[in-house]
């Protein structure tokens, strides 16, 4: 009868029994699984012989995993750190006899924004983090240009020792009367969590409001 007394660890001995693929999510994610897919102008109803949806998007989304933003801007000569504006130096004023530009950047990015192409709204990207059968919306996942340093950057965000770069985070709200999305930095995990780590959501609203 001893032979077959089930041992303690015997979750961990079946976990480490891996056969073959699986389906099971084994990441751990605060991202619903909707926000990842591609919006695609296909009729859910297909013709014999056409490519199905699912599959029209899921090779879109394959493609755009592809695509790295620091990389497509280097391969047009930007540096993604210079897209910010800064404080002017005295000490360092661009003069006419150095190469470059002569004037430094002082536009902000967003006088550059046109959402006249975009394929969502940001009413529909937000909503992106509602999953069916859930009052609790979770944060969309998302790319934002951020300094590294966040005490600096919320006390100076143009000051010169900042460095800009391209950030995973997790998008909260948007703001319609300043038209900004509010983003939190994803943690080590690709996690979207608050101080004591709990998810975040709704956009961090707490019941106190």
């Amino acid at each position: 009868v001893t032979t077959f007394r089930t041992p303690e660890d015997f979750e961990s001995i079946l976990n480490k029994q891996v056969i073959g693929p699986t389906t099971q999510k084994l990441v751990e994610s605060d991202f619903p699984e909707q926000s990842f897919k591609p919006k695609v102008q296909i009729a859910f109803q297909r013709l014999p012989g056409q490519c199905p949806r699912d599959i029209a998007v899921e090779r879109r989304r394959q493609l755009y995993l592809t695509f790295d933003i620091t990389q497509l801007l280097e391969s047009k000569g930007i540096d993604s750190n210079q897209l910010m504006p800064r404080h002017h130096d005295p000490d360092h004023m661009p003069t006419l006899e150095k190469k470059g530009p002569v004037f430094p950047i002082y536009l902000p990015l967003q006088l550059f924004d046109d959402t006249e192409y975009d394929c969502r709204t940001p009413e529909e990207w937000i909503s992106l983090g509602l999953e069916p059968g859930s009052h609790d919306r979770k944060p969309v996942p998302g790319k934002a240009l951020l300094p590294t340093d966040d005490v600096l950057g919320h006390e100076d965000p143009k000051s010169q020792k900042l460095i800009y770069k391209w950030t995973d985070v997790g998008v909260l709200v948007y703001d319609k009367e300043t038209m900004l999305y509010l983003v939190h930095k994803v943690d080590e995990n690709g996690l979207v969590r608050d101080e004591e780590g709990r998810p975040i959501l709704n956009g961090g609203l707490t019941p106190e409001g």
